[in-house]
């Protein structure tokens, strides 16, 4: 295990060393969901929007596997910067533990509430039948997610990215294969339509798992996971909650908000709903390598906060901050420039084609003011401050979208709902900005008046 590095190395190098690697996963991934969506678009416009009725539900598994994953990692760095192994070593082992029982309630979950969840927003029976077996599906089988997504964020806790590159991708990349042959019965395969999507799914979340345990068993990564390290440790738990939950309730907010505007766009046509489910798929490709650069930081700011080091948590604040923006703003001129191409990779009719542009190029002005959001977020996770970190998402994903949108489409139909995603991510910004000033006198806000005086 390489600890050191995050001590005396150079920021910048130190985290794109640490952030490309994940950048480029979390590029494999979103080109998989789009990927997916197109496949499933050649189904029809049913098959498409069942697989976005399905989203919300299916979002929820990953929020809570990533917001147990994040508080595990944050636990993690925080005593590795503080030289415990011990409890770096009790915080991997109970968070596999707790996401075992998380596996378990997932069962459950996905048996009981699938069908009254999806017909709450469609009576078409094709629509409903498809969006029930695929969410059946992917909820009933979730402990692949759920246990590769725990090893996920243990190797990202203590700075393994490329380790976490290579298996993520190679999860992806068998879920991009099984796809055709799984939808379209190739091979000799059944063809399983919408069925054939999600069983490809949980292959690749069932193969990635299996291909940390491979790894972890042929070489100690520098955190052992073993019963010894077991016992029911309330403090420990709390820690590990504390980031782990609000970090989940951030997540979960896209499975609110697709649910709520979903209920609001359907009463205009179900082209917007499919429109939406368009847009979720595509702003992964946009957020996720954003995301990366976020994976990539907390462990940095985690180890030096536990260190005590302030100037390499502010600095790393500060090149993480610029570097989400470059990417930001290119996903901006991509939207604004090209959305008519992009769209017709998901077999648009003509008014899908004039409803999905007008949503990306109205969507599209909140991406770069979105990088404040996005990185601060991450910062308050990495530093252990998960209400904090909620805040902001609840400002980003909830709180002024739904009242705003619903409220605008009255009078401007669903561009109001389209124009509402550009203030939240403004009037966030603006929040996480003061929370961050507000923290321990400013001393780890990115750009410091002084500092820059004294540079100059």
């Amino acid at each position: 295990m390489e600890t050191n590095k995050m001590e005396t190395r150079d920021i910048f190098p130190l985290l794109m060393s640490m952030s490309l690697p994940m950048v480029l996963s979390m590029l494999v991934q979103s080109l998989y969901n789009i990927i997916d969506s197109i496949y499933v678009s050649y189904l029809g416009t049913g098959a498409l929007t069942a697989v976005s009725l399905a989203f919300p539900l299916q979002n929820i598994v990953l929020s809570v596997a990533v917001g147990i994953g994040v508080g595990i990692a944050s636990v993690l760095s925080i005593s590795l910067g503080k030289k415990d192994q011990k409890r770096a070593n009790e915080a991997a082992t109970m968070g596999m533990a707790l996401t075992l029982i998380h596996c378990v309630l997932f069962v459950i979950l996905g048996l009981v509430i699938t069908e009254p969840f999806i017909g709450l927003f469609t009576k078409e029976p094709e629509v409903m039948k498809q969006a029930c077996d695929y969410t059946y599906i992917v909820l009933c089988f979730s402990f692949g997610s759920l246990l590769q997504i725990a090893m996920e964020k243990i190797y990202q806790g203590i700075g393994a990215m490329k380790t976490t590159m290579i298996l993520l991708g190679a999860g992806a990349m068998i879920n991009i294969i099984l796809d055709p042959i799984l939808i379209f019965g190739l091979l000799g395969f059944p063809e399983m339509g919408v069925k054939g999507a999600a069983v490809a799914t949980v292959i690749g979340q069932i193969s990635a798992f299996l291909l940390y345990i491979v790894v972890y068993l042929r070489k100690n990564p520098g955190v052992t996971i073993h019963p010894k390290y077991l016992h029911l440790d309330w403090q420990l738990i709390r820690q590990i909650y504390s980031v782990g939950i609000p970090s989940s309730l951030m997540m979960t907010m896209p499975s609110v908000l697709v649910g709520g505007l979903n209920g609001i766009l359907a009463a205009f046509s179900d082209t917007y709903v499919a429109v939406l489910g368009i847009y979720f798929k595509l702003q992964t490709f946009i957020y996720m390598p954003a995301n990366g650069i976020v994976q990539g930081m907390r462990p940095i700011i985690g180890y030096n906060y536990g260190a005590g080091s302030k100037k390499r948590v502010r600095d790393t604040i500060r090149y993480s901050l610029i570097s989400a923006a470059v990417l930001m703003l290119v996903g901006t001129v991509v939207s604004l420039a090209i959305p008519d191409i992009i769209l017709s990779m998901f077999q648009a009719d003509a008014e899908l084609m004039r409803a999905g542009t007008e949503a990306l190029r109205l969507i599209s002005l909140g991406f770069l003011v979105s990088s404040a959001g996005v990185i601060f977020s991450g910062v308050f996770e990495a530093l252990g401050r998960g209400g904090d970190s909620l805040i902001i998402s609840l400002l980003r994903q909830l709180v002024i979208i739904l009242p705003l949108g619903y409220l605008l489409s009255r009078t401007m139909g669903a561009a109001g709902i389209w124009i509402s995603f550009p203030v939240a991510e403004l009037v966030s910004a603006v929040i996480a900005c003061l929370l961050l000033k507000r923290m321990e006198g400013g001393i780890y806000f990115p750009f410091d008046k002084k500092e820059i005086i004294n540079r100059k």
